[in-house]
Parts: C-alpha cells; structure tokens; sequence
C-alpha cells in the first residue's frame, strides 16, 4: 500500500516554490477611501495613501452619491439580507427591477441576476453542457470559464488567443454532441477585445452556442455602454448568452446571465449555483439599480474614460514603455520577470501610486505585468503623474540589476 501524502509537507514545499519563484500573494487592508484615494495598510500594519490604478471601478460609480444613498435606503426598509435563495422566497421587487433594467439596457428579452460573475459563469456551462458535449474556449478566458467546463463533465478545447480560425478547427475537431464557444468580450490581464463577429460565424458554422462574458466590456464599450457584443453589431441569433457583471463598471456587486428567454428560463430552472445559494442582498439590486441608470444617462463618463485611455497611452509611449495593444481602461505595462514586476509596483507605492503586479498563472510565464486599470474618477493630473512614476520604477529597477550584475 503507498504511503499516505502528508498535507501539510506538501502545502509547505508548494509555498516554498512559490517563494522562490516571487509568486507568494499578500492582500492589502483598505481602511478608508476617497475617490480614488485608498488608505492602505501595508503588512507592517502601517496606514498610508495611495491613488488607486488597479481597481475596476471603470466609470467611477462605487461610491456615487445617488448609488450609495439608494443603497443605504433600501437596507433601512428591506434589511441586509435577502433570507434565501431566488426559487425559495429571497426573490424580491428590488432584483426583479434590476433584471428588467438590464434587460431594457442591453436590448434583451431576459435578464438572470447571479451572486457573482464567477457563479454565473459555472451555472451557464454546467447547466447547458453534459459529458457528451464540448466547450470551446479562447486560451486567455478567464478561470471561471475553464472551471465551469471541468465542472460540467463535457470536453473542454482550447484555441490560441483571438484566433478564430483556431476556434473553427476545435469545433471541428470535435463532432457529436451540443457545442459551445465561450470567450471573454475584453480580456481582464491584456485588455484587448474578443474578435467576436468572426467567432459568431465560426460559431455558426459548426452549430454552436456562442457565449460571451463581458465583464469589463459592459459599460465601458458599445453604443450606450451596452458592451463588446453590442460594439460588434451582435444580435440575439448571433450571441444568445452574455454575463454583464455588477462589480466592474457598474461600481457594485453581482452579475447577470442576459439573453434568450428559453435559454434564461432554463438557468433559472436547473443550474446549481443559482438553485442552490442565497439571493443577493435586495438593497445591493437597488443600489446597483440606481448605478445603471447612471450609466445609461451619463455617457460623459465614457468619453472622460476614452480620453484618459488615450492621454494614458501617449504618455506612456513618449517615456518608451512597453504597453499592449489595449483601447479599453485596462491598460497593461509588460516587465517580463516576476521579480521585476514586484520591484516596479513596491517603486510605484514609494511613489504614492497602487499599481499591482499581475504574475503566472494568471498570465503565461515570461509575461508579468503592472496592470494598470483607469477610471472616469481618475484625472489627467493622476494619470501624468503615473506615467512619470512608472517611467521612475522602470529606470530604478533596471539600475538596481545593473548595481547586482555588476
């Protein structure tokens, strides 16, 4: 018989690894914010402020005076709680207001309100697809995607990122059985934007359900902020299912499935994570309520977050940094090696500026990154000084490696 595996030698040395590789993770305690202001306590318990370029409060709205006055009069008159789950008795008023929002919003016949994004995305595949099936997925999806797959039993294929062609010959190469093609509308660690009319058609061509989770393209993309689909001129035939996420653009928390009504009913009826777990808070669904409505009124707040994008890039490439091919508010500065990556963003925090180093397995080894991310809150002064302080870490590291080869 072999022997048991002790765990926690095994925990210890996956530690270890991760140390020796600068992959150890710390979280940060925000104490107070303003704005885009953060107190922030660092691991020595020690309090300091910081301007914030790494959230994804993209239009600002998190803490809008309209957003969190309706949250605050909401809870006084429904509570902090919803008490169970939507097919229990914890389906209110308030969620049904944000589903139909939605709804209208995105030019939809349906709208699904989920704890989160990552819930959401577990129950569309784990409810559409079974062990005869197969999903096909861009190779920089986002992690709730390529669980939801493993967890659904079906076949999971990747194709080489934005590559529609590539998705095609999955499809292809996998005949019988129902088929999905998932991919993110704009990808979280590059910022670029799914090549969604050419996945339509591949999807199209092999039969496929097309579904798309634009967690950061809603509110920031499109006409009327309504997203990377609708910025692709993407009808209902072409991209039956969508997530639109809550806590990005919209400043709160939760997400929504939005699409084809049979499609949206049968979520409702069979998928687990929606089934199986407690509404949101109804004063949250009238906070985020009142959030959309903001967005869908104020397109200023798209157009100062284009403009931003823009002065942010000029900036950055006038000082020589290594940007990638991004219009959207996250706006990714390549460094390569892990410990760069960590030298340039503890730089950027001596500097007053929280910027945070995005390393494997959430990018490809070789491929660390600050991951800077831009909000309508945010203004040209913060940016320029950001700029000026990222081209300052890039300089200061690379004389530190010169210092220690030397």
């Amino acid at each position: 018989m072999a022997e048991r595996t002790d765990l926690r030698q095994r925990i210890a040395a996956q530690r270890a690894e991760r140390e020796a590789r600068a992959l150890l993770r710390t979280r940060r305690t925000v104490l107070r914010r303003d704005g885009m202001r953060c107190e922030v306590q660092d691991g020595n318990g020690t309090p300091r402020w910081l301007t914030n370029f790494c959230g994804n409060d993209y239009l600002g709205l998190a803490q809008q005076f309209a957003v969190a006055a309706a949250l605050q009069d909401a809870s006084s008159r429904m509570g902090t709680g919803a008490a169970a789950s939507h097919l229990v008795c914890g389906h209110h008023a308030a969620h049904e207001a944000l589903e139909r929002e939605v709804a209208e919003w995105l030019e939809v016949p349906a709208a699904l309100l989920f704890g989160n994004g990552y819930l959401a995305n577990l129950a569309v595949v784990q409810s559409l697809l079974g062990d005869n099936d197969v999903c096909v997925q861009d190779r920089l999806n986002h992690a709730s995607l390529v669980d939801a797959a493993r967890l659904s039993g079906c076949r999971l294929r990747r194709y080489p990122h934005a590559d529609a062609e590539g998705a095609l010959r999955q499809l292809r190469a996998s005949p019988g059985g129902a088929a999905m093609l998932a991919t993110d509308g704009v990808f979280s660690m590059d910022g670029d934007v799914a090549p969604l009319r050419e996945l339509s058609l591949a999807a199209r061509m092999q039969k496929a359900l097309l579904y798309v989770d634009d967690a950061h393209g809603i509110g920031v993309l499109g006409p009327d902020g309504r997203g990377s689909v609708a910025e692709a001129g993407l009808d209902l035939r072409a991209a039956p299912l969508r997530l639109a996420t809550l806590g990005k653009a919209l400043g709160g928390y939760g997400a929504m499935v939005v699409g084809d009504a049979e499609l949206v009913r049968h979520l409702a009826e069979t998928a687990r994570p929606y089934i199986y777990t407690t509404a949101l808070p109804p004063a949250q669904a009238a906070a985020t309520l009142a959030a959309v409505k903001l967005a869908r009124r104020e397109a200023w707040r798209r157009e100062k977050l284009a403009a931003l994008v823009a002065r942010f890039r000029a900036d950055a490439q006038r000082h020589g940094l290594e940007l990638m091919p991004s219009d959207t508010p996250i706006q990714p500065v390549l460094c390569g090696g892990n410990a760069t990556a960590l030298a340039m963003s503890a730089s950027l925090e001596r500097d007053g500026f929280w910027v945070a180093a995005i390393r494997p397995p959430t990018v490809p080894e070789g491929r660390a990154r600050l991951r800077v991310t831009l909000s309508a809150a945010h203004t040209d002064a913060d940016v320029d000084a950001l700029v000026d302080a990222l081209a300052v870490a890039r300089n200061r590291v690379g004389a530190a490696a010169d210092s220690h080869v030397a």
